[in-house]
């Protein structure tokens, strides 16, 4: 598995649902229709989702920070 980041492709709104399908190893459309049928189910998804896009890194941070490392 792949460490969790926001990818640059392949991104609709915030590349939550990129995220977690890379680092699960499903397809983006997979995960994104999880995300919309728990939607039916009584919970906090939407927030959830703005928590994971907040705290989420973007893919470029992680690479720049990685090359700065080096």
């Amino acid at each position: 598995m792949s460490r969790l980041a926001r990818p640059t492709h392949g991104r609709m709104i915030g590349g939550v649902c990129a995220a977690l399908a890379r680092r699960f190893g499903t397809s983006t459309t997979t995960m994104r229709v999880i995300f919309l049928v728990s939607c039916l189910l009584p919970g906090p998804q939407f927030l959830l989702y703005i928590a994971l896009w907040i705290l989420l890194p973007s893919e470029s941070k992680v690479q720049n920070k990685a090359q700065t490392a080096w």
